[in-house]
């Protein structure tokens, strides 16, 4: 779940609050909702859907207030419903939150036993229970969220209002971004800069552990440990904001953290047309991709194994053959070319040697049609090619690819439907299915983003080690690939990758108790196959790291650690597992004391053989 905004001021805030939401929207998010605190009383109105559907109902009551907060949600705990939508409220309290409370369901027992009435299936009714609870023991507003907090374990970002302390917004942030907008007379609190950009530039990010007080007049901020402390004040530029860390650590973690964004970004066509249209590869290319006859796909790194993923997805939805081959390869060998075949390039930065010389020697052999999918416009492999996709994910600062990945796979798998569409393989009812899926799929990846605190402790377990297995089957082979990258490119673990049925092929001789084994397991047809071979590295003493999903209907036992999101996206599922192994990677080589964004060896883009 994800998208908070909220304001204080001496006009209607409203409107600021639905603007926010809409600019938050670039997730996919199910539903959303404003609480307003007017006339010693707070207001709710909340709605399944798109913001649209809200703000419609709120105007339509004639809601006005000059404080309010706002949000917009993902399910995860609980079905999407008006009665798990946010903002959450106990006695006058309001509350909305972004992330997981793990130990919710403790908590839950708690309160009531405590005399407590959930309405809701979300963890999140019980923070706002919580709070209230602490309010009759006589704390203000602040202190009770300070010590409502310090009982919650996982990760959240939330901001809380209070009929009875109507002159301000309190606010905590651990695991989840959340920062403050400073205003002249008024103030705001938001999730993203992008919410409330439209009323001010100036930001403070709050920092772990961090709650903060907002009234009209200012900004109080307290660190973990409940003191008070000064956060920078930063302007905010929009220009500028990709090479700003804000509240990170690394570009890295900043640039996994985007990722939300980048693919609603990404999808913004898509999703605009409600189609897959030719037209997003180029003009010319409804006629060009016609008569494909196959697709061949040259890249490098990361970006060969986002072509990996692709092979399976327009073999199996277009019907047409695909092969993928490291580009650094293929430019020296002797290539059996077949004109009729699409060339797919895939570069971040457009620049990669090896993919432009690979480009080049295809053309040399007769393959006219070729397509470059890039992330910077009017670099040199888009220039060469006939059709062209702008992934839109921004600067990619760090060298360990991330959001790059991600929205190199959208362009794919918008490719693979597109191509099945002008075959004649993709009817009306599963074109419909597949952008509905690429509208959520923001929202999933955000709740594969929140479950962060959770790998960061299996990041401790990975950092004394010197070697590791990643496994998949499938589509998510390619994942288990780009896990065990990144996981040599910043950390300098040694990792290595395999299709897990290969296990008793020779890999199987790797396993012991100091060899820690990552099974990417969704919950797909292949899953029972992956649970036998989790076996056989059992039966061996390894200790098993799963990511799975909710539904998969295994647990944690002895040597076998479990980590899932809620519910399994079908076909877009290898986007969504990228996350968890993109963080392990990333907390391993924080606990290693790595140079996470400047790996030893390694430059961004490469641009020498």
């Amino acid at each position: 779940m994800c998208g908070i905004v909220g304001a204080i001021a001496d006009r209607d805030v409203v409107p600021v609050l639905i603007d926010g939401l809409k600019r938050l929207e670039y997730r996919g998010y199910d539903s959303a909702g404003i609480a307003l605190v007017a006339d010693g009383d707070v207001s709710r109105v909340r709605r399944t859907g798109r913001v649209a559907e809200m703000e419609a109902a709120a105007l339509a009551g004639g809601m006005q207030a000059s404080l309010g907060i706002g949000h917009t949600r993902w399910a995860t705990h609980g079905g999407v419903t008006e009665a798990n939508a946010h903002p959450h409220i106990s006695h006058g309290v309001a509350l909305v939150h972004n992330g997981i409370i793990e130990n919710h369901e403790q908590q839950r027992a708690r309160l009531q036993q405590l005399g407590y009435a959930f309405e809701s299936q979300t963890d999140t009714e019980v923070i706002a229970h919580l709070i209230h609870h602490y309010l009759k023991s006589g704390d203000d507003l602040l202190g009770a969220l300070q010590r409502a907090v310090k009982e919650l374990h996982g990760a959240y970002a939330l901001a809380v209002v209070s009929r009875k302390e109507p002159h301000r917004i309190v606010v905590a942030r651990m695991g989840c971004p959340l920062l403050v907008g400073l205003g002249e007379g008024e103030n705001f609190v938001a999730s993203d800069v992008s919410a409330i950009v439209q009323a001010t530039r100036r930001v403070i990010f709050l920092e772990e552990g961090d709650t903060a007080e907002v009234t009209r007049e200012s900004v109080r901020v307290f660190d973990a440990d409940d003191a008070p402390v000064e956060r920078e004040v930063h302007l905010s530029d929009v220009s500028l904001a990709s090479l700003e860390l804000g509240p990170y650590r690394h570009f890295m973690q900043k640039e996994i953290h985007e990722q939300p964004r980048a693919i609603g970004d990404t999808l913004e066509a898509i999703i605009d047309a409600a189609a897959f249209e030719p037209e997003l590869f180029g003009k010319d290319a409804r006629e060009l991709l016609a008569g494909v006859e196959g697709v061949q796909i040259l890249a490098c790194g990361t970006s060969f194994y986002a072509g990996s993923v692709a092979r399976y997805w327009i073999e199996a939805i277009s019907g047409l053959p695909c092969s993928v081959e490291i580009a650094s390869e293929y430019r020296y060998r002797q290539a059996v070319a077949n004109p009729r075949h699409l060339v797919v390039t895939i570069s971040q930065s457009g620049e990669t040697l090896d993919t432009m010389e690979a480009l080049k020697y295809a053309r040399s052999l007769g393959h006219d049609l070729t397509l470059s999918i890039c992330n910077v416009p009017e670099s040199a492999i888009p220039r060469a090619s006939r059709l062209v996709f702008y992934t839109r994910a921004g600067a990619e600062i760090g060298v360990a690819s991330t959001k790059a990945f991600t929205t190199q796979l959208v362009g794919l798998f918008a490719l693979a439907a597109t191509l099945a569409k002008l075959n004649g393989r993709l009817d009306g009812d599963k074109e419909a299915g597949y952008i509905e899926a690429l509208r959520h799929l923001p929202g999933s990846v955000q709740h594969a983003l929140n479950l962060e605190p959770q790998i960061a402790s299996w990041a401790e377990r990975f950092a004394p080690r010197q070697h590791a297995l990643f496994l998949g089957r499938g589509v998510h082979y390619p994942i288990a690939l780009e896990g065990a990258l990144k996981l040599k490119e910043i950390s300098y673990i040694h990792a290595e990758a395999y299709p897990a049925g290969e296990l008793k092929h020779g890999p199987l001789a790797l396993v012991d108790a100091e060899m820690p084994v990552v099974v990417i397991a969704p919950n797909d047809n292949l899953l029972e196959k992956v649970k036998s071979n989790m076996q056989e590295v059992r039966a061996r003493g390894g200790e098993l790291f799963v990511f799975t999903d909710a539904d998969s209907n295994f647990g944690e036992s002895e040597g076998v650690h479990v980590i899932r999101t809620p519910r399994h996206v079908g076909v877009l599922s290898p986007i969504v597992h990228t996350i968890p192994v993109q963080l392990l990677a990333y907390h391993t080589a924080l606990a290693r004391g790595t140079d996470v964004d400047k790996p030893r060896n390694l430059a961004k883009a490469v641009t020498v053989e």
